[in-house]
């Protein structure tokens, strides 16, 4: 699984799979995150146009455990080291959204995807 997240940077090789690991807690401990909805999606930056929505999985809801998996297929068709932009964001039981990445509110995050080799 090649692929990186950094503060505001997510990079995967085209064609490869990678799994982002998601934790959520607050400052009193971990977060339950029963019945939440978590939500990625990858726009061109130039149009905003969505490429790529994911939906997440959650592995263990008391323990705030969760994550997204992109796939070979995912980045198929995009452009390597295309002008993308993401984030991820929840929707909680109570209604509350939040984007919990990046964690800057004044930024958004850059998806790049790197050149693949083999085929």
């Amino acid at each position: 699984m090649v692929g990186k997240i950094m503060s505001q940077l997510i990079e995967v090789r085209q064609g490869d799979s990678f799994t982002i690991q998601l934790q959520f807690q607050t400052e009193d401990g971990l977060l339950d995150i029963t019945d939440a909805e978590l939500k990625m999606q990858v726009r061109n930056r130039e149009d905003n146009k969505v490429l790529l929505t994911k939906t997440g999985i959650i592995d263990d809801a008391s323990k705030g455990k969760a994550h997204l998996t992109i796939l070979p297929a995912d980045t198929k068709n995009l452009a390597v080291e295309g002008d993308y932009i993401t984030d991820i964001q929840a929707t909680f039981a109570n209604g509350e959204i939040h984007t919990v990445y990046p964690g800057d509110v004044s930024k958004v995050a850059s998806f790049v995807v790197s050149r693949n080799v083999t085929e």
